[in-house]
């Protein structure tokens, strides 16, 4: 985990610097890409993600390492070929575990983060889930286990292959030409992406392209049909911790008011979307039906506002920067302490951009929880006052501004923060 956090260092400030280059990129050639508040949403989105990881909350039902010592027909030295393979199995898995995804109505909820920006851009690469507790996917890495590839080469290779898809998240590329033909540009991405009906469901392969030529699930970007990005039933928030479950908690509301006991079991095995008919007639909820024609969410805020927001994003990456730096230091319980408060945080932050009433609550909650925390370690936060003195007073003299700043906004911000209908 340690050497994770380690790595996550690096990684982090090399997207913000990316993604910053591309929003730079796009205001000169006059083709912004990002929005403010959908671009601070995704980085948000991102820290939980990070967050979670390092505080450990998945399971592993079946763990890589038992079916490489009880499945193994070979074992091979590590070697160059040894990570080629284990690169094209973790491709070979990603693309089927991408399309389960997409495919049923469960395990959608664990991917609907990542689709719900209604941009496209390199911050959207980072909604990442975190409602994944149960890892049950591993035997898709079977082939890898059969050739005794170590475990070690696994978790080397992993993150690199997660990396490895940021890229592409884009609309400043175009056609990539023979490139096309093997791996996922970002042309090929778009159309993963988008809603139209044309392009809905395509386009799963994470690296190589092939894996969906192969199965039939491939489709090309077409001139005369541009993407148009999101999910077909928007999720009208900022906030990422609520998008997370948002597919989850509606099934178990259309299980809870089913009539039927069949609707209620298989519901959850169904191809996603599908609600039960007694359901969807009482509870309608809405979808997109004209992707032309459809309402991007928005909410009206000052540029003090959105200044506000971007400070407070900062802050928030110092202190997530803190716990990737000194998880060990840290230790247990002290990181469950410390996740619970970058997870408040962030709730509080978001909930402030869509604009609820509740928002202060949740960020006097956030400060008295963060003031517990000082105040429990002795004036201290997590060890950093080894490195500078003040940083207790400096961290309490924040909690109160960013109380006061929330109260200022809540009481300045515009009366209506219902959506602004815009489609560009």
């Amino acid at each position: 985990m340690e050497t994770y956090g380690k790595l996550l260092l690096i990684a982090i400030p090399a997207f913000l610097v990316l993604i910053l280059l591309e929003k730079a990129y796009g205001l000169y050639r006059g083709m912004d890409t990002f929005r403010n508040l959908d671009m601070i949403s995704s980085l948000s989105s991102g820290s939980t993600m990070v967050t979670k990881d390092m505080m450990g909350l998945t399971v592993v039902i079946l763990s890589y390492e038992w079916m490489v010592r009880h499945l193994a027909m070979a074992h091979i030295d590590t070697g160059l070929w040894t990570y080629v393979i284990a690169f094209l199995v973790l491709d070979f898995s990603g693309y089927w575990t991408h399309r389960i995804a997409h495919q049923y109505n469960l395990f959608w909820n664990n991917h609907i983060i990542h689709h719900s920006s209604e941009e496209f851009n390199l911050a959207c690469a980072l909604r990442q889930s975190i409602s994944v507790f149960f890892r049950i996917f591993t035997f898709l890495l079977l082939p890898a286990a059969l050739l005794g590839v170590p475990g070690k080469v696994i978790a080397i290779v992993a993150p690199l292959h997660l990396f490895a898809q940021f890229w592409y998240h884009t609309q400043h590329i175009g056609r990539m030409g023979w490139l096309e033909h093997f791996i996922v540009t970002p042309s090929h991405h778009r159309v993963h992406h988008a809603i139209n009906p044309e392009y809905i469901d395509k386009n799963y392969s994470q690296i190589f392209i092939f894996w969906d030529r192969l199965f039939g699930t491939f489709q090309a970007e077409r001139e005369d049909v541009p993407p148009v990005y999101g999910i077909s039933r928007p999720v009208r928030t900022w906030n990422p911790l609520k998008i997370n479950f948002m597919h989850l908690r509606q099934l178990v509301l259309d299980a809870w008011y089913a009539d039927s006991w069949r609707d209620k079991l298989r519901l959850w095995w169904m191809p996603t979307g599908w609600r039960p008919a007694d359901v969807q007639q009482r509870f309608p909820i809405q979808k997109i039906e004209d992707v032309y024609q459809y309402e991007k969410y928005d909410t009206p805020a000052m540029p003090t506002f959105h200044a506000w927001c971007w400070v407070q994003l900062t802050v928030m990456l110092g202190f997530l920067s803190w716990l990737l730096a000194h998880v060990a230091d840290i230790g247990s319980p002290g990181i469950f302490l410390y996740g619970g408060f970058i997870f408040i945080s962030i709730y509080a932050m978001t909930d402030m951009m869509d604009g609820n009433r509740s928002a202060f609550l949740w960020e006097a909650a956030r400060g008295l929880y963060g003031g517990w925390l000082l105040f429990s370690q002795g004036g201290d936060w997590f060890g950093l006052s080894q490195w500078t003195p003040w940083a207790g007073f400096a961290i309490a003299t924040y909690f109160i501004l960013s109380l006061a700043g929330a109260r200022w906004f809540m009481v300045r911000r515009p009366k209506d923060t219902h959506i602004l209908y815009q489609r560009s």
